[in-house]
């Protein structure tokens, strides 16, 4: 990722303040929707989110994951769909695994940019973490449940909450300039967003016991929410497909954080943004940094700092604005966020019914 612009949020934050117009920052929000446009995925610098902000919470995940097995499962909740608290490794399937026209797809590509083959689900774990306020009445009470705080970690709350909502505040920026971009409102998606499930969704992957070359931790997938955001993880191993079908090894400078667009942002623009495709895969590059860990004594869980920014269960996803006259609108009818994410989670194997797109 050496040739992709690092977006500074900085002057978009400033320009708020006071709230002119302003050809630098609408040149700004043009080159935001052309870049999530183009490849899926944007870097960004957000001088509200901090290099110490992201370690402090890779510390206490890194914690977290070093526990027993035993402990962990304490934590999860498989009739919450694990929306909330911990999904082991071994529960979720990738997309790769169960759908047949994508495996279709990936056939067809070249050789060079075909995705790894996961064997089964990824032997990953992931926390499920919410941030910001739920709606007091929902149709979706699932996709809305109160947190889990796991025992021994005082900690807890206030570190996820703060990095979530840090990380939440760059996601509401970008969607605000994406959407000046589109040549929408300012507010055209981060309406929609108020109250929405967002969930802090960092996953620990043991390289002690998966650390061998080509391991697959996340299958080739896309993400079902609307923006996703990275910080930087300490261990190499994502790979994220440009919309021309270029796969690129991910590297996000220090200091900087990497947003992803999920099916959501596809559908409210009728596919002028795509879902971006990504895997996370042992590479030399892993192999090194784990050489690198065990010389210097530190973890050797991989943590991701991630989190997935959604549209509000009872919003209504459809094409907006002039996206709605687009040819392909009839791609993306309109239906409750959430009853999208139920279908979604269904085939990955989180709400039950692996396999069963219908539900």
């Amino acid at each position: 990722m050496e040739n992709f612009p690092v977006i500074d949020l900085s002057p978009y934050l400033n320009w708020e303040s006071n709230g002119k117009e302003n050809k630098e920052i609408n040149s700004l929000c043009m080159e935001v929707s052309r870049i999530l446009k183009e490849t899926g995925a944007l870097l960004i610098k957000d001088p509200r989110c901090s290099i110490q902000d992201n370690d402090r919470f890779l510390d206490m995940m890194e914690k977290y994951f070093q526990q027993p097995s035993e402990f962990k499962l304490l934590q999860e909740r498989p009739l919450l769909h694990y929306q909330v608290g911990v999904t082991p490794e071994g529960v979720e399937v990738p997309r790769s695994l169960v759908d047949v026209e994508m495996q279709q797809k990936l056939k067809d590509m070249p050789l060079e940019f075909q995705p790894s083959s996961p064997m089964g689900p990824d032997p990953k774990w992931r926390y499920m973490w919410r941030i910001g306020p739920r709606p007091s009445n929902t149709q979706f009470k699932e996709l809305n449940a109160e947190p889990v705080i796991p025992e021994g970690f005082p900690e807890w709350k206030d570190t996820m909450d703060s990095w979530g909502l840090k990380m939440i505040s760059a996601i509401e920026v970008v969607a605000e300039m994406a959407a000046i971009g589109f040549g929408l409102p300012k507010d055209a998606f981060t309406s929609l967003m108020k109250q929405g499930p967002h969930l802090l969704a960092p996953t620990g992957s043991d390289l002690h016991r998966y650390g061998q070359e080509g391991t697959v931790f996340a299958g080739y997938h896309y993400d079902l929410n609307f923006l996703t955001i990275h910080g930087r993880s300490r261990f190499p191993g994502l790979n994220i497909w440009l919309r021309n079908g270029e796969k690129v090894e991910v590297k996000v400078p220090v200091g900087c954080l990497l947003i992803q667009t999920g099916k959501q942002i596809e559908w409210l623009t009728a596919g002028e943004c795509i879902a971006g495709m990504h895997e996370v895969v042992v590479t030399k590059r892993t192999l090194e940094a784990i050489r690198l860990a065990s010389e210097q004594s530190r973890s050797l869980w991989r943590v991701s700092s991630t989190l997935f920014a959604h549209v509000a269960s009872d919003a209504v996803l459809k094409p907006l604005g002039h996206f709605a006259n687009s040819s392909l609108s009839g791609m993306y009818p309109p239906m409750c966020a959430g009853e999208f994410v139920e279908k979604e989670l269904a085939v990955i194997n989180l709400k039950g019914n692996k396999g069963d797109s219908s539900l």
